[in-house]
Parts: C-alpha cells; sequence; structure tokens
C-alpha cells in the first residue's frame, strides 16, 4: 500500500466512487442503494486509508466494501426476499470484473443522474452529489438554498429512481438531446464550484475544474454539432486559461483586475476561442455561447483598462434575456460600474440587495464594497467589506476582503 495526503487520498475518493457506484447501479439496479453502500464504503476508506495506506487497487477495495454493505442492506429488508436470494447465490462483482481504470462509466452516470422522471433542480443536485463527490454542504453553496433543502432534493431524487425502477445502461444517441441541459448544468456548477471553492482554505480545487473540463469534452466528442456543449467547452477553456494568474504565491486570491496576464494559459485562450468562432455563426448563441463570448472579450484585451466594458454590458443584456438571474445581475453590476461609473453600478447592484437571497451572499456585498470605494464613499464601503468577510465561507476570500478593508484604514 502507498501513503498519500488527505488532499490525495480526497482525489481518489473522487475519481474512483463514481465508477464503484455505476458497477453496483448496473449489477443491483437500485440506485439509491448503491449509492448509500458506496459513500459508506467512502466513510470506512475515510477511517483506515490514512492509517494503513493507499490500496494498490482502490477502486477494488471500494467496491468490496460497498458491495458487503449492499449485501448486508439487502439482508436486513426481509421485504426483498428475493432479492436477497439473487444477490447472496453470487450474483455479484467481483473486484476483478470491475471496471478498469481505463474504463469511464462517470458519463453514464451524469446521464442517469438526469433521467427525465427527475425535475430540473434534482437532477443537477444528485448528480452533484453522486457524481461529483460535492457534500451536501457543497450542493447547498452551489444552488444558494439552504443545506436541508439539498439534502431533501437528493434524497428525493433517488427514491424517484428508485421507485422508476431506472436502471443504468446505454442511452441511445437520440435520447441524449433530453438530457443534456441538465447535465450542462452540472458540469457548469462543478466547474464553478473548483474555479472558487465555496468553503475552505483553498481558493481552486483542480480536481473539480479539471473533471468539469474532462467530461465537458466527452460530451462535445459525442455531440459535436451541439452549439451549448461546444459553448460551455469553450467557457471553460477560456475562464480556465486565467487560473495560474489568479493566486499568488501564498495562495491568496488575485482579483482579475490585477493578474499578471502573461501567466494566463494562452493555450486555452486560442482553443477556447477557436470554438467560439465555430458557434456563434451557426445560429443565435445559448447562455453559455453568450458567457463564453463575455470571458473572450477579457482574454483578448491586453491589460484590465483596455476591456472593452460597453460590450461587457452588451453581452450580459443578451445573456439577462436568455437566463435572467442572480449571477447575470450581480457580474452585469460590476460591467456596468465599470462601464459607466461606481454609481451607475450600485444602481445595477440595488435589485439584489433588496432579494433576502441575494443579500445572505457575500459576493452582492463583495461587489457592492468594490463599487463603494471607486464612488468615494470610504467608510460605506468599510462595512460593506466587513459583511462580505463575515459571510464568506472560503478562507481565501475571506483574506483578500479583510485585506482590502485593512487598506482602507
Amino acid at each position: 500500500m502507498a501513503t498519500t495526503s488527505e488532499d490525495g487520498l480526497e482525489d481518489v475518493w473522487r475519481h474512483e466512487a463514481p465508477h464503484v457506484l455505476a458497477a453496483l447501479a448496473r449489477r443491483y439496479g437500485d440506485f439509491a442503494a448503491a449509492e448509500d453502500a458506496v459513500q459508506e464504503a467512502l466513510l470506512a476508506a475515510s477511517r483506515q486509508w490514512p492509517e494503513e495506506g493507499l490500496p494498490d487497487h482502490p477502486r477494488g477495495w471500494l467496491l468490496r466494501v460497498a458491495q458487503r454493505r449492499l449485501v448486508d442492506a439487502v439482508r436486513s429488508e426481509r421485504a426483498r426476499a428475493a432479492r436477497e436470494e439473487r444477490v447472496v447465490a453470487g450474483e455479484d462483482v467481483a473486484p476483478d470484473d470491475a471496471p478498469g481504470r481505463d474504463h469511464d462509466d462517470t458519463l453514464a452516470l451524469l446521464l442517469l443522474c438526469c433521467h427525465p422522471s427527475l425535475t430540473p433542480a434534482s437532477q443537477v443536485a444528485l448528480c452533484l452529489r453522486a457524481v461529483a463527490g460535492f457534500t451536501t454542504a457543497q450542493v447547498a453553496a452551489a444552488f444558494l438554498v439552504p443545506e436541508a433543502t439539498a439534502a431533501q432534493r437528493v434524497s428525493r431524487a433517488k427514491a424517484t429512481l428508485r421507485d422508476a425502477r431506472v436502471r443504468l445502461g446505454v442511452v441511445e444517441r437520440a435520447e441524449l438531446p433530453d438530457r443534456v441541459q441538465a447535465v450542462l448544468h452540472v458540469l457548469y456548477l462543478v466547474f464553478n464550484e473548483g474555479y472558487t471553492a465555496s468553503s475552505g482554505d483553498r481558493l481552486v480545487d483542480r480536481a473539480l475544474t479539471d473533471e468539469a473540463v474532462r467530461l465537458v469534452r466527452v460530451l462535445h466528442d459525442r455531440l459535436p454539432s451541439h452549439g451549448e456543449v461546444a459553448g460551455l467547452l469553450a467557457l471553460m477553456l477560456l475562464t480556465d486559461a486565467r487560473t495560474p494568474a489568479r493566486t499568488d504565491d501564498g495562495g491568496d486570491l488575485v482579483p482579475l483586475a490585477a493578474q499578471d496576464r502573461a501567466r494566463w494559459r494562452h493555450d486555452l485562450v486560442v482553443e477556447g476561442t477557436a470554438l467560439l468562432e465555430r458557434v456563434l455563426p451557426a445560429g443565435p448563441p445559448g447562455p453559455y455561447a453568450v458567457q463564453a463570448a463575455i470571458a473572450a472579450v477579457h482574454a483578448e484585451a491586453p491589460t484590465a483598462a483596455a476591456t472593452d466594458w460597453p460590450q461587457v454590458v452588451a453581452l450580459y443584456d443578451v445573456l439577462a434575456r436568455l437566463t435572467p438571474g442572480r449571477a447575470v445581475t450581480l457580474n452585469r453590476a460590476v460591467a456596468v460600474g465599470a462601464a459607466e461609473g461606481a454609481d451607475a453600478g450600485l444602481a445595477a447592484l440595488a435589485p439584489l440587495l433588496a432579494d433576502p437571497a441575494s443579500a445572505r451572499h457575500h459576493r452582492t456585498h463583495a461587489v457592492r464594497a468594490q463599487l463603494l470605494e471607486e464612488a468615494g464613499r470610504t467608510d460605506d464601503a468599510r462595512a460593506a467589506y466587513a459583511l462580505a468577510a463575515r459571510l464568506s465561507t472560503n478562507v481565501r476570500e475571506q483574506r483578500y476582503l479583510n485585506a482590502r478593508l485593512a487598506a482602507l484604514g
């Protein structure tokens, strides 16, 4: 067995758990029971691996433990005697028969979790929990909802799949478009959580951003003519290109305006821009393609000062018509502030301050603080920075906001 760090263990769990879940769900046909068994196996791994070391074959180890938990659960349910007979009789998944390291069930699981029997919100919540390995708290943060609400969504989604007797299997190409939009939403949220972690002591989680990009590439290979798949891939590439410049040597946040653009990954900029250039002429752009276009405007500017902010505002106006929402309003307010002045930005931000849910989110107050600072309203800016820091659950963002507060004296 090999030793590894706590972060390394988490990466292994995140990578292997979907494959173990897929193997059990495919064999036994009960997604909810399989997911519960995998979670118990991960809990066992969290206790044993740090002390005993990483197994030579983590996937096989997790599969053995999860299957044992699943069999135990089946035995305990007398109402499922027939199922118990089938499982105990030997129709199990032997570790040697488990999917190999080159076999990838993640996309199949995403499509299963996006089954049409589920509501869009439940599809996304279940994918984040079961496939991306999000905690319930991270699912809640992604939706900007209370943790109890997120837990209910996941629980109801699993119950719905169980009651509908949905099994993991190959989705025909003709069925893919009906599930693609939910999958795209999932991968968008996974990428965002990795790009700026909702909590913890690091700003970026490369495992999440890399996995989101990888899965969108797989989906793009399956649906090369789907404009929004290509748009999301372009958006991720153009956004991820900034990652090397987003933190300083100590891992703390460097805002977009202060980033050294020479450190951006220009290979990703070129690839993302090329994708976008193929998508935009093909027809009216969807929300992901519009967001990619906004990212491209930033990528084309040699400096922050040279950014074409009026064009960014215009693109956010298009996005607001396609998918109005809090995040769009917040980002548009930043763009309006840069294009038309801080007072105009504050006016654009005002609807969010009147919305209770948005007013509880730290980024609303962080943007307000920046605009107040630019408007010369120092006392108000101090109060807004302090509130934003208190509301943030990411240590790196807290440090940045407190540093801005301290700089105001």
